[in-house]
């Protein structure tokens, strides 16, 4: 769950900016780069980014493992804390922070460190600027400043209503040309349903982000009456015929816990 920080959780946010900070970052930059970077961010910063409805956490149960700030079409201090990374709560803020961003901008800036920059350059961010700053102790710090144009309605795709059935799938997956998957689509909210062939009955529900990509959970009651579940991601492409294809990678969450790669596509 993604909430608004209040000032009473400041220190929360700084805690996991300096946190995140000295894990991470002296495995990219010199030391007094890193130093630079604490001090950037310190508590009235991260105080006054508050007081303008800035700041976002991410909140597990009882515990904020991420942070991330959001300043008109910038997306600043993106931090998840080391032992919670790997996990989609960096990608679940910079969702949330596109998404935020796309209701009124048509472009999203930031300023991308070395561990962060591949995960933008994947998300469709490209260098606009390059940074070199001189540390009081002599060492360097560089970055990148990038850009990302959303052109919502050339990428974002709708997917409520449509059909699709597979044409491709990995030998431990279970659908077939058989299965037939009906979508719906209200906001970013993603389900479907689906059976045929080996399936009984099937669900999935998720997410659309701006670009059309899906992230879903997936679970169904196969032939031999077993429960099955899985999470994937599709990314779409148009065919010539203007039909959407869809580019899975999936993974069982239970059984042999394999993992695949299938291909749907829209009737």
């Amino acid at each position: 769950m993604i909430i608004q920080a209040l000032e009473s959780q400041k220190e929360i946010v700084f805690y996991i900016t300096q946190t995140t900070i000295d894990g991470i970052y002296p495995n990219y930059y010199p030391m007094g780069a890193v130093q630079f970077f604490k001090s950037y961010h310190k508590e009235e910063s991260i105080l006054h980014d508050i007081q303008k409805g800035y700041v976002y956490l991410v909140k597990i149960e009882d515990s904020f493992v991420g942070t991330v700030t959001i300043k008109e079409n910038e997306i600043c201090r993106l931090f998840v804390l080391p032992q919670h990374q790997k996990n989609g709560y960096g990608k679940q803020l910079i969702e949330f922070a596109e998404e935020t961003i796309g209701n009124n901008y048509s472009s999203i800036l930031l300023d991308a460190s070395l561990p962060a920059k591949k995960i933008y350059q994947k998300r469709g961010y490209k260098e606009v600027e390059y940074h070199q700053l001189l540390t009081e102790n002599g060492d360097f710090l560089c970055y990148d400043v990038m850009k990302k144009e959303l052109h919502k309605n050339e990428t974002m795709l709708n997917y409520d209503g449509k059909i699709f059935v597979p044409q491709i799938n990995s030998k431990n997956g279970e659908v077939d040309s058989q299965t037939i998957f009906e979508y719906h689509q209200s906001g970013t909210d993603f389900s479907a349903d689906y059976m045929g062939g080996d399936i009984k009955k099937g669900y999935m529900v998720g997410t659309v982000s701006l670009n059309g990509e899906l992230d879903f959970y997936y679970q169904h009651l196969n032939q031999n009456n077993e429960i099955r579940i899985g999470k994937c991601h599709s990314i779409p492409k148009i065919n010539a015929q203007g039909k959407i294809e869809l580019y899975e990678n999936w993974t069982w969450l239970n059984g042999d816990c394999s993992s695949g790669e299938s291909v749907v596509i829209e009737q």
